[in-house]
């Protein structure tokens, strides 16, 4: 027990000198821009998309129904949003490493705060801590949807994708999975839900609203440069090429080619919703004009499954996937081609989290579809497994 304690105790130290370290260089950007944009709105009734953060040309680019759920900010300082913010991410990270993670039987706490410290210290989760993001948040948000409600058949299945969705536009991806595999009214549910909050913020924000779906969302401007090495999508990857006049078009096949291998392998998953869950994370990764690093905890479930697999099964080819991933990308190899001049092979370390997230699409383990669609749903609520030690 002491010697577990103490391993604990010095993984938690190496992780807040991790997040220390990242904070130095992040700053808290992000929530600076919420924070400088809601009070802009609310306290000097300017046009929340019209605000920017000081020389720069960020701004609000969240729907009004993000900024309606942000309109605390208006009245606390910024000291207590991001001690909010970061508890709330840390929170989060924890509960879906609870509902994900493997558990041994007798060890389930030394298990559990072992990968928990594994999870704050990936490097998309400490980016999300240090920039001020709502990342994990919105994940925790849709996989308690998909595994407590999707996965149990529950009337409710669909409420937390609308919702997160009506934060932030990607997690839409997630109703593409519930048409894809057939949960129609899980579909419809998140689709109303989405619907029905963005009318309530129009209703009570109807210049703001008109704003953002005429204007702010179409304005690539306000996100960054697609090809900043940070943009870790299939069209951040083509922005990076010298092929400037026909990567568009080359990323409508590649999308095309991505979505059609993800619906092949979901439907195949069938029952396996922790499956369908990691794999749809990776897909939006892959399909998002932008992608930052930040934005990368939706591979985390991912990770976890290819671990869990590996751990529980005779074949190590997941644990190896896993471990060789999780590595990659949080050794912040990629930054070393930030700045120019960059090294050589940059089309491969500049480019990390899309090789992951196209290996994580394509070999990533599923249960079979026709395996109890229950199982692995009770376990993540309260059952412990029997791993080896």
């Amino acid at each position: 027990m002491i010697k577990k304690v103490s391993i604990v105790a010095g993984l938690v130290l190496l992780t807040v000198g991790i997040v220390w370290l990242a904070e130095t260089r992040n700053g808290f950007f992000d929530s600076k821009v919420y924070y400088g944009a809601i009070r802009y709105w609310y306290d000097d009734a300017g046009m929340v998309y019209d605000w920017l953060r000081p020389g720069t040309p960020y701004g609000f680019t969240y729907p009004p129904f993000a900024g309606l759920l942000m309109a605390p900010m208006a009245v606390l300082p910024f000291a207590a949003v991001v001690v909010l913010a970061t508890v709330a991410t840390v929170g989060t990270t924890g509960l879906l490493v609870w509902w994900l993670a493997p558990r041994p039987g007798r060890s389930a706490w030394f298990a559990f705060a072992v990968a928990l410290c594994l999870a704050v210290a990936f490097e998309p989760v400490r980016e999300t801590i240090t920039f001020g993001q709502v990342n994990t948040l919105l994940l925790a948000l849709v996989a308690a949807d998909v595994l407590f409600g999707v996965g149990r058949g529950r009337r409710w299945a669909g409420v937390g994708i609308g919702l997160a969705t009506a934060i932030k536009l990607t997690p839409g991806v997630f109703i593409l999975y519930l048409l894809v595999t057939g949960r129609w009214r899980a579909a419809l549910t998140a689709m109303g839900t989405a619907a029905g909050a963005t009318l309530v913020a129009a209703a009570v924000f109807p210049d703001e609203s008109r704003e953002f779906w005429t204007s702010a969302l179409w304005d690539t401007n306000r996100v960054g440069v697609l090809s900043y090495v940070s943009n870790q999508s299939l069209r951040g990857y083509l922005a990076r090429l010298p092929i400037d006049a026909v990567a568009p078009y080359v990323w409508v096949v590649l999308v095309l080619a991505v979505l059609a291998l993800w619906a092949w392998r979901v439907r195949r998953a069938g029952a396996d919703v922790v499956g369908g869950l990691a794999l749809t994370g990776v897909l939006g990764c892959l399909i998002s004009p932008v992608s930052w690093v930040h934005h990368c905890v939706w591979l985390l479930p991912a990770l976890i499954r290819c671990v869990d697999t590996g751990l529980t099964s005779r074949d190590r080819r997941p644990l190896y996937l896993g471990a060789v991933a999780y590595l990659l990308m949080t050794s912040r190899l990629l930054w070393v081609w930030e700045k120019r001049p960059r090294p050589p092979l940059e089309l491969l370390g500049g480019n990390i989290y899309v090789y992951v997230g196209l290996a994580l699409l394509i070999w990533m383990p599923l249960t079979r579809a026709d395996t109890d669609a229950g199982a692995d749903v009770r376990e993540m609520s309260g059952e412990r497994r029997s791993l080896p030690s």
